[in-house]
C-alpha cells in the first residue's frame, strides 16, 4: 500500500453529532415552543454476542499439486483456501472474478492455510499460483491454475467471514473490543457509529510506517487496537473485522482517493442497505466509511474534497 499522507490536505464532512442528535436527541421543541417527548426505543438493547465464522478448510474439494493445496470446499461461504508447502522464495496468489477483475495477494506464509474472499459474487473464478523465476526481474511463472465455479449462499457471506485481509477469531482482542463498543446498542446502525467514532478518535496516523510499507503488507486488527495506530489498511482492517464479528456485513475496498492509494470500508446496515458513495449523514443514509480521513482531517475542507463521491475509486474488494 502507498502512502496515504496527502489526504492530510484534505477533510471529512463527518456529521456524526448530527446524525446522533437526530436519532437521538431528546427535548426537542415543535414550531410552537412546546417540548417534544423524547422518543425511546423500543424492545430490547441488540443482541452484541460475537459471531465469528471461522474459515474451515474440510478437504472435499480440493486442487492443486504436492506443494500447493487449493480447498474450495467451502465457496458458498465466500472463501477459498490455498496452502503452500514449497520452498520458492516468493509466490503469488491471483484471483480472477466473474467481471474479469483480478486481485493479487503475496503468499506470506509456508505451511499454513490462508484465507482468500470470493468478493465478485456467483460465477466462475480462476485461481492461479505464481512462484518466481526471477526476484531481480521480478518474473513469475503460473505453478498450478484451476477455475472454479461459485454459488454464495448469501451476497454477504465474503462480508462476514475472516480472511487474510481481515483477521479476527473468537479469541482476538478486536473482537472483544466490538463486544463492548456494541453494549446497550439497538440497532446496527448504532453499532456502526460506536465503532466509527472509537476508531477515528482512538487510533493515530502512523506516517513513518506509511513511507516504509513493504509490498503485500498485511493487516494485523489486534496489533493496530494494541499499538493505537495504523496505516489506511490498518484502519480499515480494524472497523472491518469489529464489524464483521457483530453480524454487520463490511467491505474492506482498495483503490484510488484522487491520485492516492488508498483503503477504506463499506457496511451494510439493516435500516439503510449498502453505505458507500460519499460521506454523508442526515438521519436516514451515509456512506463511505474512510476512519483514515476522519482521523487525521478536520470536517470543514473534506466536503469540497469528497464531494460527490467522485474522487474515490474502488479496484479491490476483500
Amino acid at each position: 500500500m502507498r502512502r496515504c499522507t496527502r489526504f492530510s490536505r484534505h477533510c471529512v464532512p463527518l456529521l456524526i453529532l448530527l446524525l446522533l442528535f437526530l436519532l437521538f436527541a431528546g427535548g426537542c421543541s415543535d414550531s410552537s415552543g412546546e417540548k417534544k417527548e423524547e422518543k425511546k426505543p423500543s424492545g430490547p438493547p441488540r443482541d452484541v454476542t460475537p459471531q465469528v465464522l471461522a474459515p474451515q478448510a474440510p478437504g472435499t474439494v480440493v486442487g492443486g499439486t504436492d506443494t500447493i493445496r487449493i480447498d474450495s470446499s467451502c465457496v458458498s461461504d465466500g472463501y477459498v483456501v490455498l496452502v503452500y508447502t514449497g520452498t520458492n522464495e516468493k509466490v503469488k496468489l491471483q484471483l480472477k472474478m466473474p467481471d474479469g477483475v483480478t486481485c493479487t495477494y503475496l503468499v506470506t506464509a509456508r505451511g499454513e492455510p490462508l484465507v482468500y474472499p470470493l468478493s465478485g459474487g456467483n460465477g466462475t473464478y480462476s485461481v492461479s499460483v505464481l512462484e518466481s523465476v526471477s526476484i531481480e526481474e521480478d518474473l513469475y511463472a503460473i505453478a498450478y491454475t484451476e477455475d472454479i465455479p461459485v454459488t454464495l449462499s448469501s451476497e454477504f457471506a465474503p462480508f462476514l467471514t475472516p480472511n487474510c485481509y481481515v483477521a479476527f477469531t473468537e479469541a482476538s482482542a478486536c473482537v472483544e473490543k466490538g463486544k463492548e463498543l456494541a453494549g446497550n446498542c439497538y440497532s446496527d446502525l448504532d453499532v456502526v457509529t460506536n465503532i466509527y467514532n472509537y476508531v477515528i478518535k482512538n487510533i493515530s496516523y502512523d506516517h513513518e510506517k506509511a513511507e516504509n510499507v513493504s509490498y503485500g503488507y498485511t493487516p494485523d486488527p489486534d496489533a493496530t487496537l494494541e499499538a493505537g495506530n495504523g496505516i489506511c489498511f490498518d484502519y480499515a482492517s480494524l472497523m472491518s473485522a469489529m464489524l464483521r464479528s457483530q453480524r454487520i456485513p463490511s467491505k474492506l475496498e482498495v483503490g484510488y482517493s484522487g491520485d492516492v492509494y488508498h483503503a477504506w470500508i463499506s457496511c451494510y446496515v439493516d435500516e439503510i442497505g449498502w453505505v458507500d458513495n460519499i460521506i454523508q449523514f442526515d438521519g436516514e443514509h451515509w456512506s463511505l466509511m474512510d476512519p483514515t480521513l476522519a482521523a487525521n482531517n478536520d470536517s470543514s475542507a473534506v466536503k469540497e474534497y469528497v464531494g460527490d463521491g467522485s474522487n474515490y475509486t474502488v479496484k479491490y474488494t476483500y
